[in-house]
């Protein structure tokens, strides 16, 4: 099992636009070209190392949820196998192998999709102290980490690098993208997480929540960005459950503990993560793959 950690790209004949958490963005003319970095990120900070196989797993199971959810919405990928890529690309073919997805160009649209089926983190905390999440009441006498009468659809603001996403009511939304783009990408997003967690359910994994990103291509609204990863979502063993507290999982989660355990202040720069942290968290991407695809990576 080869263990390279690619931490950040440098194509230099490619031009690169944008280099988030996780992922380079290069402008290749008709297209993006999106490689997924081993960086892990955690309270919005990007920490030091990777993790291994990190990029390839979020690879491997976006385009797993792109294809399982055609049927409600169509997505931005064009093509995930190198060889279909452009010429240009294929000089960098060997670091571009399994963690890169050539997708259209869609314009972003600037609210984080939200879904939430148990009540866990920032929506755990919202209820403790209002008995709502993103302005939604819910019944009183809730337990961390239960599960939900029904999914909730709880957007947050988009965040730069450095900066935290905020929870937003859906009127507040609505200030940002118009209600009938509002309306279609919530009932997509209800739809996807319903559709997904009952596969998931099925596997032995419940998607406590998870976020989704939209954007438009050619007057359409499809879903961009990553689906339904163990970085945009948590993942819990179903034989493990058990409400009324924080849940074993299957995601970053795993980093989030050790950082809250050693008091970590959420801002840069990021601790050095632990050898036995890093490999840990590792295998918890790799188990996920497998559980929910059935596939491993050599």
């Amino acid at each position: 099992m080869t263990q390279k950690i690619i931490l950040q790209t440098n194509f230099s004949k490619l031009k690169l636009v944008k280099q988030g958490k996780v992922r380079d963005i290069y402008d290749l003319g008709e297209y993006y070209l999106i490689v997924s970095t081993d960086r892990l990120s955690a309270f919005d900070v990007i920490m030091g190392q990777g993790i291994p196989h990190k990029g390839e797993v979020l690879t491997k199971i976006s385009s797993f949820w792109f294809n399982f959810v055609q049927d409600i919405i169509n997505n931005h990928v064009i093509a995930t196998d190198v060889n279909d890529f452009p010429k240009e690309c294929l000089e960098y073919a060997e670091e571009l192998k399994g963690r890169s997805m050539l997708v259209k160009k869609a314009e972003v649209i600037p609210v984080e999709c939200i879904v939430r089926g148990y009540i866990s983190g920032s929506g755990w905390n919202d209820y403790k102290k209002t008995g709502k999440i993103s302005g939604i009441n819910l019944p009183e006498g809730l337990v961390e980490s239960e599960i939900l009468p029904e999914p909730i659809f709880t957007p947050s603001t988009k965040a730069e690098i450095g900066l935290h996403d905020e929870n937003i009511s859906f009127s507040q939304a609505e200030k940002i993208i118009n209600k009938s783009k509002l309306d279609k990408i919530k009932d997509a997003t209800l739809a996807i997480y319903k559709k997904a967690s009952e596969y998931a359910f099925s596997k032995g994994i419940i998607i406590a929540d998870t976020k989704m990103e939209f954007g438009i291509y050619k007057d359409q609204i499809i879903i961009v960005d990553e689906l339904l990863t163990p970085d945009s979502s948590r993942f819990w063993p179903l034989n493990k459950y058990k409400k009324g507290g924080a849940q074993e999982s299957y995601d970053k989660q795993f980093v989030r503990d050790y950082l809250l355990s050693i008091k970590f202040n959420k801002q840069p720069p990021p601790p050095q993560l632990p050898e036995d942290i890093i490999r840990k968290t590792g295998e918890k991407y790799l188990d996920a793959l497998y559980e929910l695809t059935g596939e491993r990576i050599a």
